[in-house]
């Protein structure tokens, strides 16, 4: 099979073995120091139609990338988070775990707007990269704008990046009658929301039924939860949580969260004993047998 697989929630969206095993190792590895054999990932990202080559070749380039340390003992080799990973899954269990879970503050806006030099490109896209993730929109080059207060965040990015000396922000709120000049200025594609949180009910609404989920063995209630919390993640980056007034749609994103915290609970437990195992190296725990009628 490809090493591209198409999402069942988002037909646009395709699954990369780099950000799916950052996703997955994110969801079941945040212990300091654990840490999972390189051959029970090649076989977990294999559940998902990636190739060997493609799988080992996406765990050697995070390494390169650093959120991947490599241990060996012997001929084994294993893998660790590394301390830059553990802060960027940590930034984004905040976000995740937070979108969409309270109304949007429709006198709460936050401006960033920097002048990071030109020799400085990693840094540029890195910002833009975590600005959009944030639900913050560019209005135009070096300028972004988001519906909510995010000092605090903008902060601790600013300072990860080492950028503070070149970015200011401000806070504030905006004249009434105005916010329509944001969405025609394209800091933002919200059109196909909808049907985006559409897709994903469609897809993962079935496991609200406990009927449908007994249906899943312990492999398939992790590869269902782990392509849902992928085709999740993406949702911050596209949805700016704009107040109703300048951009309907919070209904399907109130339906689309709550679809997703039920099901992500609820297909946790044999989701992480099948990860364990492959991963982990963890037997199964046995199962309670009756003994037979006397």
């Amino acid at each position: 099979m490809s090493a591209r697989v198409r999402t069942l929630a988002d037909g646009e969206a395709m699954l990369q073995p780099q950000d799916l095993a950052i996703t997955i190792l994110g969801a079941h590895l945040r212990r300091p120091g654990e840490r999972v054999w390189s051959g029970g990932m090649v076989e977990i990202l294999g559940e998902f139609g990636f190739s060997t080559e493609a799988a080992r070749a996406a765990l050697s380039r995070l390494v390169s990338r650093g959120l991947l340390q490599r241990q060996r003992e012997g001929r084994l080799v294993f893998y660790v988070l590394s301390p830059r990973a553990h802060e960027l899954l940590a930034e984004g269990d905040r976000r995740i775990f937070s979108f969409g879970r309270g109304a949007p503050a429709a006198d709460a806006w936050t401006v960033v707007w920097h002048t990071i030099p030109e020799d400085r490109r990693v840094e540029r896209a890195q910002l833009a990269q975590r600005l959009r993730f944030l639900g913050f929109g560019s209005v135009q080059d070096a300028t972004w704008i988001a519906a909510s207060d995010r000092e605090q965040e903008v902060r601790a990015l600013l300072d990860a990046l080492d950028v503070s000396d070149f970015a200011c922000m401000f806070l504030g709120r905006i004249s009434r009658g105005t916010e329509q000049a944001l969405l025609l200025s394209g800091a933002w594609d919200v059109e196909d929301l909808e049907r985006r949180y559409g897709g994903f009910i469609a897809e993962y609404g079935r496991y609200l039924d406990a009927d449908q989920r007994d249906k899943l063995d312990p492999r398939e209630a992790f590869v269902v939860r782990a392509r849902m919390l992928h085709s999740f993640r993406g949702f911050p980056f596209g949805d700016p949580e704009l107040p109703d007034t300048i951009a309907p749609g919070a209904a399907a994103r109130a339906e689309a969260v709550t679809t997703f915290d039920a099901i992500y609970e609820a297909l946790a437990e044999p989701a992480s004993a099948h990860f364990a195992e492959v991963a982990l190296g963890q037997s199964p725990a046995p199962v309670a047998v009756a003994p037979p009628a006397a």
